[in-house]
This record gives C-alpha cells, structure tokens and sequence, in this order.
C-alpha cells in the first residue's frame, strides 16, 4: 500500500515506517509543521518518500493517516484534493480539560477511524459515534546497551519549558533537592541546563549510561522515552499517572503519586547498582513482549487491510 502521512511524532513514526509498505511524507521548502519531510535524527527506510504536493496530488495513495487537528480540516484536502481516501486518525495525545468536555475533533464522522496509542486515550476521549481502534506503540529495538555507569537520573522531555506542568517540568528541581541528579535530554532542553534534541542512537546511549530513568510526565498518552529506556535494560521511577501503570511492571522499577516515594526509590537505585541492573533486566523483558515492533506492524496492517477494503 501506498499511505500518506505527516513526519509529526518522530520516535512513532520511525516504528511506523519500518512496515512493508510506502510512506509518503509531505515536504514543504522550509521543512515546516506542513511537511517536514524525512527524519533528520532518526534512521528511516528508503520506503519513506518525499513528496511535495504537485507530487501528491498525481499520487496513488491507498490511505492516509493524519495526527493533528489540522490535517483534519484542510491539510488532506490541500495535498490530496477532493479525493475520498481511506483515513485513519492517529491521536498520540491524552485529552486537556474538563472530562465532560474532553470531545475528540473527529468525533462522530463515519468515514474516519481513530486508532489510540493506549487504552487511557480510549477510555477519557469522546469520539461519539466514530469508530476506534487501540494499537499500542511498539518501537524498533535499540538492543541493551545499559551500562549504569553514571549515577544519575536520565529524563527525556521535549520542550520541557513549554509544557512545563504537563510534563512534571517544575518536580526536576524537588527530585534534585531531594537528592536526584539528573540530566535532562530532550527538544529545548538546553534551556533549562540539558542537552537540546540529538540523533536517536546516541541518546540512546546516554541513556544507558545513567544508573535510572525518571518519567516525570503528569499527563501524557506514554511516553515513548518510557519505553525506549525500558528495551535498553534501564530501571524505571515513575509518576503513576495516565498509562504508565499498565506499562510498567513492579519487578521494572517503582510507580507513584508520591515525589518524596520516587526520590527514595530513585536513590535507592542510585546506591546499588546490582538491584538497579535487575530492575533494567525486567524492564526490557517487559518491553520486549508488550511493544514489539513486530506487533505493532500486524496490527497496523490489520487495519490498513481492513479500512482499504
């Protein structure tokens, strides 16, 4: 199949991309939001194509796979014309605001399918009528590379000054006084005293370097960061919040509301590392078993089968 998609989520579009069809990716001269083509940090197959939208329109495409709100309304229509495609509706995104409220923008449309990452977006956003699917992420295995040599936290968050609350931005500086260094990696981080975005397989080796990974996310679908550090063979401290606690099993590491429950447990890796190594060791089996890559491609052939027929 031939499927148009825009390069949104980088880590879920690199597992994506690794299924045995063609993916088209929109390119735009300034490699903006509106096409930003291939992955500049991430290795993609030759099957990842640029298109630019004189290109797109003459096109074959089989379906489309759109992830914001945007695409929704024009993006498709822009690159595609009045072309009726098959479409699926990827929502990485846990939703914001008041539960009663929390209404999905492809709600009641019958010719869309939503597919979530995880079984919390399913279960909080409202898509009325539409049809919807969970197809939880698998990523491509990056091997266990855990060293733990450093000890230190490892956080993984982009734009972690912008999201701010969002993301337990504003629990770095309480983990640090209660003990926990950490080394923020990640999209603008070296704003906040990190290291800004860098190629995939080197953060992922400075990653494996540090004793733990802390996931301060407050409110997001899961995070891939999550996962990765669990296929490297890392011990996980987490906030128990959205899909973490279906994600991470307790012989992986230490889930909980509590800060002052997290700092203890993240030192506690920190001063042993024999225990921090086991922790990685039940992390990547787990990983290994519930977000393989392999699953993820069939259920997403599955669908792209089912929605093209």
């Amino acid at each position: 199949m031939r499927i148009l998609l825009w390069h949104v989520h980088g880590s879920w579009t690199t597992a994506f991309v690794q299924g045995c069809h063609e993916y088209l990716l929109p390119l735009v001269p300034d490699r903006g939001p509106d096409g930003r083509g291939r992955a500049r940090t991430w290795e993609w197959p030759q099957s990842a194509i640029e298109v630019t939208r004189e290109e797109a329109r003459d096109a074959r495409v089989d379906a489309v796979v759109l992830q914001r709100p945007v695409e929704l309304e024009r993006s498709a229509r822009e690159w595609l014309g009045d072309r009726r495609v098959p479409t699926i509706y990827v929502e990485h995104n846990a939703p914001q605001g008041r539960i009663a409220e929390m209404r999905h923008p492809a709600a009641d449309r019958d010719d869309v399918t939503v597919v979530h990452v995880t079984h919390f977006n399913d279960l909080f956003w409202d898509c009325g009528s539409t049809r919807t699917r969970v197809i939880e992420h698998g990523i491509v295995d990056p091997g266990y590379r855990y060293t733990g040599g450093t000890p230190r936290a490892a956080v993984v968050i982009n734009e972690a000054g912008r999201r701010a609350r969002v993301t337990g931005t504003d629990l770095l500086d309480r983990f640090a006084g209660d003990g926990v260094p950490i080394d923020l990696f990640g999209m603008d981080a070296e704003a906040l005293g990190g290291v800004d975005d860098v190629p995939q397989h080197r953060l992922h080796d400075e990653m494996a370097r540090r004793r733990v990974y802390l996931h301060p996310i407050r409110w997001t679908s899961l995070g891939l960061s999550l996962i990765e550090a669990m296929h490297l063979g890392m011990p996980v401290v987490a906030l128990a919040t959205t899909e973490a606690p279906e994600a991470v099993p307790a012989a992986a590491g230490v889930l909980s509301t509590s800060v002052e429950r997290l700092a203890d447990a993240a030192r506690g890796f920190l001063a042993d590392a024999d225990r921090a190594r086991e922790a990685g060791v039940a992390a990547r089996e787990a990983a290994l078993q519930r977000f393989g890559l392999q699953r993820f491609l069939e259920d997403w052939d599955d669908l792209l089968e089912e929605v093209a027929a």
